[in-house]
Parts: structure tokens; sequence; C-alpha cells
């Protein structure tokens, strides 16, 4: 049996996170919604114009971590943070919070990795990320016996941006599925895809066996205006796929199955940071534990609702009490 539910491997992000208006986003010449990649000069600049802000370790794929974690599930986290504070701070928030980090911290180059937050009073939330050293995982921080002691090895497509990423991506891919483990990837962002459409397009069909994208990303992938025409072109190329719809729920495709879940809102919607990365969370320890994809989609719907109720990408609240009715038993 494997030691790890999942790990994930992504960018090691401090996040930073503060309410702010339209307006201040015109202002910034911001596009609402998006990711972009900053430098340090801009980072700065911004982080100087925001208002209060809460500051925890973040990033896709180690907010997923810490959501199997939470659930009661066996966790692990590859990335990559300097020795700096930030470093520090990264490091003890997420073994803090149930999940195994062990990746030695790089000790020259550039700082670690920030993003910062800018939530609209519609919970919309727009990003700012200085990747610092976050995007220089090597496929020597990859451990071959870690990451096959894991059922699945779930990637974020941030990763992507990054070159000397690719390869240990690739690597890690390769060990899960030789060790017969499943491979989960998350698109990430819409322009994400649109940077990298035909490697992931390429990742799709050859080395991946869960997807996660949401509406925008997986119409962007295909090239198509209709959600489902996008879901006929990902119902052919990958084994299953769970695709979210914001306040229509989700969707999951499995061969010819399709299953439409309900959203499954746990309070007025507050912010959305991290509502896709703990659907991830929900869906990963389900499937995990067994479950059927609509049941994992369930649980990942409660995740996503539970966190989408207050501010900050994390659960607050008590996930495995809420997710319980719909998982089988603890041995």
């Amino acid at each position: 049996m494997p030691t790890y539910d999942v790990l994930a491997i992504g960018n090691a992000i401090v996040d930073v996170i503060s309410h702010a208006s339209d307006q201040f986003l015109i202002r910034h010449d911001l596009a609402k919604d998006s990711m972009q990649l900053v430098d340090a000069e801009r980072a700065d600049f911004l982080y100087d114009a925001m208002g209060p802000t809460i500051e925890t370790s973040g990033g896709s794929a180690a907010n997923t971590a810490v959501g199997v974690a939470a659930l009661g599930g066996r966790a692990a986290f590859i990335g990559k943070v300097r020795d700096d504070q930030l470093g520090g701070v990264f490091a003890h928030d997420i073994r803090a919070a149930g999940v195994d980090f062990d990746v030695a911290p790089g000790t020259h180059g550039p700082p670690t990795a920030r993003s910062l937050i800018l939530v609209t009073p519609d919970a919309h939330r727009t990003m700012n990320t200085s990747l610092g050293i976050a995007g220089s995982i090597t496929s020597n921080d990859i451990d071959p016996v870690r990451v096959a002691d894991a059922n699945v090895t779930y990637c974020e497509g941030y990763l992507w941006d990054m070159e000397p990423t690719k390869a240990a991506i690739r690597k890690a891919m390769k060990i899960t599925r030789d060790a017969g483990n499943k491979v989960a990837l998350t698109l990430s962002d819409g322009f994400c895809v649109e940077r990298h459409r035909d490697e992931f397009r390429e990742l799709v069909v050859e080395s991946v066996d869960i997807l996660f994208a949401n509406e925008a990303e997986i119409c962007s992938l295909y090239e198509v205006d209709q959600f489902d025409d996008a879901l006929q072109n990902v119902r052919a190329e990958c084994e299953l796929a769970f695709l979210t719809r914001s306040a229509a729920g989700a969707v999951v495709v499995h061969g010819d199955e399709v299953h439409v879940v309900s959203a499954q809102p746990q309070g007025p919607v507050v912010d959305t940071t991290g509502a896709g990365d703990q659907f991830a969370a929900g869906a990963l320890y389900a499937l995990t534990r067994g479950c059927d994809v609509t049941t994992a989609a369930r649980v990942g719907s409660l995740c996503a609702g539970e966190v989408i109720a207050h501010l900050g990408p994390r659960p607050q609240g008590n996930i495995k009490k809420l997710t319980a009715p719909l998982l089988p038993a603890a041995d």
C-alpha cells in the first residue's frame, strides 16, 4: 500500500491576499480573474499599493496537498523555496498543516516566490505572481522512491511557465505510471493554457489519467467556444476529467459516462481563491478511498464550497466532518 494518497508537485508560493476594488485593478492595469507573472520590482510596487493583507504558504498544488491532509489523507509536496525568511515560513506552514515537505531549500539565486492576490467585492481574484525560485524545480528534486510511493501524483499547469520544471514533471509522470499509479494534472489558468496549449494537449493524451479544468480552461485547450464541444473532445482523450463551472457545479467525464454535480456553497461567496485547488483535493482524496467518480465530484464540490465562504485558499472549517457522510468509514 502506498505511503501517500496524493503527492503534489507545484510552485511553492507565499500567498499575500487583500481586498481590492475594481477601480484598483483598472488603475494598476490588472486583467481581472487572471494570473499574471510579474518581476520582483513590479511585485514590490503592487505590494506597497495593496491594503491590509493575509499572508500564508500557498501555491495551487500545495493548497491541494493541504486539503488532502485536512480530509485525513496522507499528502506530500515537492516544491522549491530559498533559504530566506519566506522560505522558512512556507516550510513551517505546510508541515504544520500535515503535509510532508523535505525538498532542500536553495542557497543561491532568486528569493522564495510570492503571489499578490486581489479579491474584488464580487469574490473574484486576480493574481500577480513573482515566481522567484519556485520555478527552479529540477529532475534532481524528484525523489523516485517518494513519487512511486503515492497513489496519485498531482501536477499543476503553472509549472509549465518555467523551462527547468518540464523535465522534472515528465520524470515524475513516468515514475508514477511505471509504478502503476495515477497521474493528475490541473490546467491552472486560461492564460496558462494559451501559453502551452500544444504541450498540454500532448500531456493529456499521453501522460495524464485524471484532468482538472474549469470551463474557460477546457474550452481554451480545445479552442472551442462551447463547453459541450470541449467536453466531447476531452472524453476522447483522457480517462477521467473533472470540469468545474463555478455556480453551475461540475461535470465529470469518464469514458461514456457524463455526470453533473451541483455546487455546494457553505455560505455566501467571499473569495473564490483556492476553489479549484480544494475541489481537486476532495475529488482525489475520495478516489483514493475507493469512491466512484460522481461521489468524488460531490466531495470536491463540498470542499470548494467551504473554501469560497471565507478569505484565503485553504479550508478553515472541519472539511473532514463536512464530507464524512459521503466517504467510507476510516479503518
